[in-house]
């Protein structure tokens, strides 16, 4: 029998390599760093071998890159993301149907973030490009330019590589997901290629070659657009990176003792979504099922002169739009804006304030009408974990 463990070998090369980046990154100087350090690292080991074991141009399928459970990449807890790999030469067909979702995005990039900080968008639209039956159903095509290509479809540049789906929720008690197929035109009803050796190995060789480029990627990329911001603010919004062109964020990063509190106030919007959350040091979500570390527009209290006040900290300040940092000193802010029908500017964004814990009541404008009580408080976090046992059953 031929020895065939070199892609195998290959991949526990690439996870011993993995676990070391963790372990010299600047941020992981405590046990709890560490330890969620290497949690991250189980859930790209997840990706990475589900992308490996999924991402077939000839047979693909949508994977969920981004899960409670396997994060990367400051994951938004409002969004389902889906990904599947494409070839440029060949055409697509996705079908599905439209759901309640805030927002529903297509997305086809050159490759994707485990080789580059910024792999090329080609192209990026919402639902509102396409027509949908009256019964949410739709379908659309991707595939090389031709000519007469109706509305549904969408030419591929040469080198894409990798379709992307976002489905975005603003009130998760109400809105729920939508369904999602995608078929190569020219394989549906054609039985599945063989499994050899050789494409075991190479899926080994994919999966570790991602895990290690996700890792560099993710670590390079807060360096980029985080952490040259002065900490305890937040940058102007502008078009998110990455050629998300109906999409505006605003992001900064924190560092806060136990008795200080970072005050983020931010116009509401009236945009379809305008979402917050809080980030760990390893560029990931927080807890967003089990803690209220995001909050939509939805979610959030609006104050009477139509400002959302948002509270970050470490003690619970009895308020309705706290964001708990379960513990962390520090860690990353964002504000995302999606489905926009304007440009946004600066009147539109973040201002920041530290204040004391203890400054709260006199300094917070309408701090009384943000008073919840523990009960209420406990109902908030049992509604959470409701709707995302709900929303990941799909």
């Amino acid at each position: 029998m031929t020895d065939h463990s070199g892609g195998l070998a290959g991949f526990v090369s690439a996870l011993h390599e993995a676990e070391a980046i963790v372990r010299s990154a600047p941020h992981a100087q405590e046990d709890r760093d560490l330890a969620e350090g290497l949690d991250y690292l189980a859930g790209l080991v997840r990706v990475a071998l589900a992308g490996a074991w999924t991402g077939d141009p000839t047979d693909p399928w949508f994977a969920r890159p981004s899960t409670p459970r396997s994060k990367m990449g400051l994951d938004n807890p409002d969004t389902l993301y889906f990904a599947a790999e494409i070839s440029g030469d060949a055409e697509y067909v996705v079908t599905g149907t439209r759901g309640s979702s805030a927002d529903l995005v297509f997305q086809v990039l050159a490759g994707s973030h485990a080789g580059s900080t910024s792999p090329a968008s080609h192209l990026a639209f919402d639902d509102r490009s396409f027509p949908i039956a009256e019964d949410g159903s739709f379908e659309l095509r991707f595939g090389p330019p031709r000519a007469a290509a109706g509305p549904s479809y969408f030419a591929l540049a040469p080198d894409a590589r990798r379709l992307l789906v976002r489905q975005t929720f603003s009130d998760w008690s109400v809105e729920r997901p939508g369904l999602l197929r995608v078929q190569r035109a020219d394989r549906i009803g054609a039985p599945g290629r063989p499994l050899t050796m050789e494409v075991i190995e190479d899926r080994f060789r994919r999966a570790g070659a991602t895990l290690t480029g996700y890792l560099r990627t993710f670590l390079d990329f807060v360096q980029l657009f985080y952490l040259d911001q002065p900490v305890n603010t937040m940058y102007a919004p502008k078009i998110t990176p990455g050629g998300l062109t109906n999409q505006y964020s605003a992001a900064g990063h924190y560092d806060l003792a136990d008795d200080q509190v970072l005050v983020v106030t931010v116009p509401a919007s009236g945009m379809p979504y305008q979402g917050f959350q809080l980030g760990t040091p390893w560029y990931v979500s927080l807890d967003y099922i089990n803690h209220q570390t995001s909050l939509t527009a939805d979610q959030a209290r609006i104050d009477p002169d139509g400002m959302i006040r948002l509270v970050v900290g470490r003690r619970d300040p009895g308020l309705t739009n706290w964001l708990e940092t379960t513990g962390h000193r520090r860690g990353y802010l964002q504000v995302r804006w999606q489905r926009v029908t304007r440009p946004l500017g600066p009147e539109d964004g973040p201002t920041t304030e530290v204040m004391a814990y203890d400054d709260l009541a006199g300094r917070l404008p309408f701090y009384a009408d943000q008073r919840i009580e523990p009960g209420a408080w406990a109902r908030r976090i049992a509604d959470r974990q409701a709707a995302i046992g709900d929303r990941m059953l799909t």
